[in-house]
């Protein structure tokens, strides 16, 4: 019995947070901003609204290119960092961050 209880207590927390959240997403919508995390690389929000970034999407480019032509993720980073390539946070690029781009390309998850 105390175990049914502790569940029911636990759902209810878990409902309770679930509507929080929702609420909070609906608030920064309706004020304008992109409510669904960050926008992926090549994206930005402008207004609430995801447009494409053009200095991301010319990255997203260059790693395509490089990655058609058989180059290893490890050697796609340090090109991309010799280039002057940021990731989305200015950061330098490494073989894991090229690889969620090139899965994104082809829809991995």
């Amino acid at each position: 019995m105390i175990l049914t209880v502790m569940s029911a207590v636990a759902k209810l927390e878990r409902d309770i947070i679930n509507e929080r959240t929702q609420g909070g997403r609906r608030a920064k919508a309706d004020n304008g901003g992109y409510a669904y995390g960050a926008p992926a690389f090549g994206q930005k929000a402008v207004d609430g609204e995801l447009i494409p970034d053009l200095e991301e999407l010319d990255a997203i480019e260059a790693i395509r290119k490089h990655h058609k032509s058989g180059k290893s993720f490890g050697a796609i980073s340090k090109w991309m960092n010799m280039n002057g390539y940021k990731t989305k946070l200015g950061r330098q690029w490494h073989p894991n961050s090229v690889k969620r781009v090139v899965d994104r390309l082809y829809h991995k998850t």
